[in-house]
């Protein structure tokens, strides 16, 4: 029997990228859509519900709408897909086929950013051979998992920031997370408008005072708010 594969996709106010990457997982097979809005102000919902797919309402924060999702799912495999992220074509098998190897706790596929830039390109190689080296994969490269060991994990730490990344150094503790051959293409928008340079630092800033022991709460409010000047 075909492992039925649950997407769970956290969204708020994403109308412009939404219908593109419903329409990729349309064409999938044994595959349910889930949509967990955090308080979209747009068409978000109304775009969603169209398509035919799940739509649930949860409170804000990645952390809090992916748990909501995954408690709504019936799929014996849980993959978690970042709204601006659009999955490869046959995503589906891939993903069977990542599981079933031996070993493997959880996958995530490679990452290719979708903007021309050399600079880009490079942060590509960076983030895939972080991935494949040390298997930290990101929530941008769609991590999926066995519900039952999702479960068995209690779900995403409800954290401000840094979930995903909490939950991989979790996973690997119990198995291998590998990386998938083929590649999500990412919205390049988060580095054209910040630049690239910028992005990153304040990326690896993150990574690190996380790793020092600050508090997520207070890194949350340090990102958002340097965010906002930078954008200014």
């Amino acid at each position: 029997m075909i492992e039925l594969i649950s997407v769970v996709i956290p969204v708020l106010n994403e109308a412009h990228q939404l219908s593109k990457i419903l329409h990729i997982l349309k064409h999938a097979s044994d595959v349910e859509i889930i949509v967990v809005d955090g308080g979209s102000h747009d068409q978000t919902r109304e775009i969603a519900a169209a398509a035919g797919v799940t739509v649930i309402q949860s409170e804000i924060g990645r952390a809090h709408q992916m748990n909501a999702g995954a408690a709504q799912a019936t799929g014996d495999i849980l993959l978690f897909l970042h709204a601006d992220t659009q999955l490869p074509k046959g995503f589906d098998t891939t993903v069977r086929h990542t599981l079933s190897q031996p070993n493997v706790i959880a996958g995530a596929f490679r990452l290719s950013i979708d903007a021309s830039s050399w600079k880009l390109r490079l942060i590509e190689w960076g983030v895939n051979a972080r991935s494949r080296h040390l298997q930290m994969p990101y929530g941008d490269q769609a991590i999926f998992l066995k519900a039952t060991t999702f479960r068995a994990l209690g779900g995403f730490p409800i954290l401000p920031i840094m979930e995903d990344f909490e939950l991989v150094r979790q996973l690997k503790q119990r198995g291998r997370i590998a990386i998938a051959p083929t590649a999500v293409i990412t919205s390049g928008r988060r580095w054209q408008t910040l630049g690239v340079v910028k992005t990153t630092l304040i990326n690896q800033l993150v990574i690190l005072t996380y790793f020092l022991g600050v508090s997520p709460d207070r890194i949350a409010h340090w990102y958002r708010s340097g965010m906002k000047r930078i954008r200014k």
